[in-house]
């Protein structure tokens, strides 16, 4: 799997977290104390995450890394 479908995989998965849970973009970046424009760019796939924002991210969707990471890539 190339760079940009991986991204891509990553931002959807947190999409269907996101939206599982309830929250807007703009609660969740909140939460984590992200800005809501650059969350946003995680969704659709335009930014290489890092393992530290990985780990803010599953901490506000209320799930573990493997759990968010699951089925991406």
């Amino acid at each position: 799997m190339d760079e940009s479908s991986l991204k891509k995989s990553f931002g959807i998965r947190c999409c269907q977290l996101r939206n599982h849970t309830g929250l807007s973009q703009e609660k969740l970046a909140l939460l984590i104390n992200m800005d809501r424009s650059y969350y946003a760019s995680i969704e659709t796939g335009l930014r290489n995450v890092t393992r530290v924002n990985m780990v803010e991210i599953a901490d506000g969707l209320g799930v573990g890394l493997s759990e968010l990471l699951r089925g991406v890539g």
